[in-house]
């Protein structure tokens, strides 16, 4: 099996085409990963997202360093992976932001249902105002491999 480093190029074409990542946020030293409905935005270069009110963005509020996994994996031997380490960001609904938001849900809608993982139902104790927010890239890297055809 051979690893290979992606380009940045190749980096932001893996987003292009993803609609799922993990976030993993901390605080008071615990890290905590969730599943994310994600999109890239090549313009902006960065990821928008959005979810309920919850554990997560709390911890973001608190500490805005992140970081985002996404992945394309076809078997063991086959697998794309993008790490990107960056910044939340919270989009409210306020006049300076509008346009981002449009933006945002402009990126949502290429997809289909892509207002499930947000809306889904939760537990009695959560809230459910969404949020919008954006991961900013600071830094990216990606690997992928390949088996040997020896």
């Amino acid at each position: 099996m051979q690893i290979h480093e992606l380009t940045p190029t190749e980096c932001r074409e893996v987003l292009s085409r993803t609609n799922l990542g993990r976030l993993a946020c901390s605080r008071a030293d615990q890290p905590y990963i969730v599943p994310i409905s994600v999109a890239y935005d090549s313009e902006s270069n960065c990821l928008f997202s959005f979810s309920a009110i919850g554990k997560k963005v709390d911890w973001m509020r608190e500490n805005p360093k992140v970081c985002v996994e996404v992945e394309d994996v076809a078997d063991r031997f086959h697998w794309t992976t993008i790490v990107i380490l960056g910044r939340f960001d919270e989009i409210d609904d306020s006049a300076e932001h509008k346009d981002m938001r449009q933006r945002a849900l402009e990126l949502f809608e290429r997809r289909a249902e892509w207002w499930l993982l947000g809306a889904a139902k939760r537990g009695p104790r959560e809230h459910h105002a969404v949020v919008v927010y954006r991961i900013h890239i600071d830094t990216m890297t990606g690997r992928r491999t390949a088996r040997d055809r020896t």
